[in-house]
């Protein structure tokens, strides 16, 4: 089944800015959320579709790659999903500790999804890029890559604790919210003590120094299919940042630069390449090997240029191009004709182009 547009479920235009998408997302959140809608079945999966529109659009990278390429660019990009109520929530705690008021008001099923903050804690996502050559992209290259991102302490499991030595936070009494009176509402809100774990370390961790992670270096070996293009990111599930008290690990994304290339311009699968005729060539017609995307000389094939060519104009060679991710054949090469000009002519040329010339007059 296909997707729903991202910028229709969330009523949004194309050119829709951080600071309204954000209000047009709260808007829907709102109006979709299950709790509010204990009768609808359908209410659930439409505030879920509602985080997914906004977990693309409010990523400057995730929004570029979907506006070029649909929801299939983003299938390679570790596109959205959310298992459950609680993921959403998770996710966008910012948002929805002032829209439902952190964690209670207005929405008891919130408050009861409330995940526990001392709990398994799945690890962050790591984020890089790589440099490859168009060759590269076409046709897949392996590659070893250099991370260096915070960890967890292992020396405390993350909590930052000595010894992982844990009191109970005096400002919230170990709840992890505090509650405070607004009218004849009572609101809740994450603990600025604690930071909504309840709990704080007696003495800070002698590896991390009290913040919980390390940074550490490591290699990551990628392989990297042939056909990508620049802007599109590659997914390694499991290999972000370790998950914390036995939580997964985060995901890695690594984004495709594609360098220039002196022989060809790339335009999604297709390649054009400007292609130097002399004027006999263009005027007789001539056969010229243009150049290939492998390296093998035995890919080049003879391009057959017709006679009466005239500059700017294209010669096809199907099958040429960039091959398409998944085996899903390739794209053209698009040879434009450019007629050269000689800049130093000998004594004998120019007699001969004069006598040309005279022929043309003539007729």
């Amino acid at each position: 089944m296909s997707k729903p547009d991202y910028y229709e479920v969330l009523e949004v235009s194309r050119e829709v800015t951080a600071t309204e998408l954000k209000k047009a997302y709260r808007k829907k959140a709102l109006e979709h959320h299950p709790d509010r809608n204990p009768d609808n079945p359908a209410a659930e999966d439409k505030f879920k579709v509602c985080a997914e529109a906004y977990s693309v659009l409010s990523d400057p990278q995730k929004r570029d790659i979907y506006d070029r390429f649909g929801h299939a660019g983003l299938s390679g990009a570790g596109g959205p999903g959310f298992g459950d109520i609680g993921d959403v929530f998770s996710q966008f705690q910012d948002i929805f500790g002032d829209l439902f008021g952190g964690g209670g008001f207005g929405f008891g099923g919130f408050g009861r999804r409330r995940r526990d903050p001392n709990g398994p804690a799945r690890g962050a996502d790591v984020r890089t890029e790589v440099s490859l050559s168009l060759r590269e992209a076409a046709f897949g290259t392996s590659r070893e890559i250099d991370l260096s991102h915070p960890s967890p302490c292992q020396a405390c499991s993350g909590t930052g604790a000595k010894d992982g030595e844990l009191a109970s936070c005096a400002t919230c009494g170990g709840r992890g919210q505090v509650a405070r009176a607004q009218g004849a509402f009572v609101m809740t809100t994450t603990c600025p003590a604690c930071r909504g774990h309840g709990v704080h370390a007696k003495a800070a961790c002698d590896e991390c120094e009290g913040d919980g992670h390390v940074d550490i270096e490591r290699v990551v070996k990628l392989t990297i299919p042939g056909g990508v293009d620049s802007g599109q990111s590659l997914r390694l599930g499991g290999r972000g940042q370790d998950g914390v008290r036995g939580g997964p690990a985060g995901d890695l994304y690594v984004t495709v630069h594609v360098e220039s290339d002196e022989d060809f311009e790339r335009e999604g699968f297709d390649l054009v390449h400007h292609l130097s005729v002399t004027y006999p060539q263009a005027a007789l017609g001539a056969k010229i090997e243009p150049p290939a995307l492998e390296e093998d000389e035995e890919a080049t094939q003879a391009l057959k240029i017709p006679s009466a060519t005239q500059p700017g104009a294209t010669v096809i060679v199907r099958g040429g191009g960039v091959p398409r991710l998944h085996g899903r054949g390739r794209g053209d090469l698009i040879c434009l004709i450019d007629v050269e000009v000689p800049k130093r002519l000998s004594r004998e040329q120019k007699r001969l182009l004069k006598e040309l010339d005279r022929t043309f007059d003539e007729s």
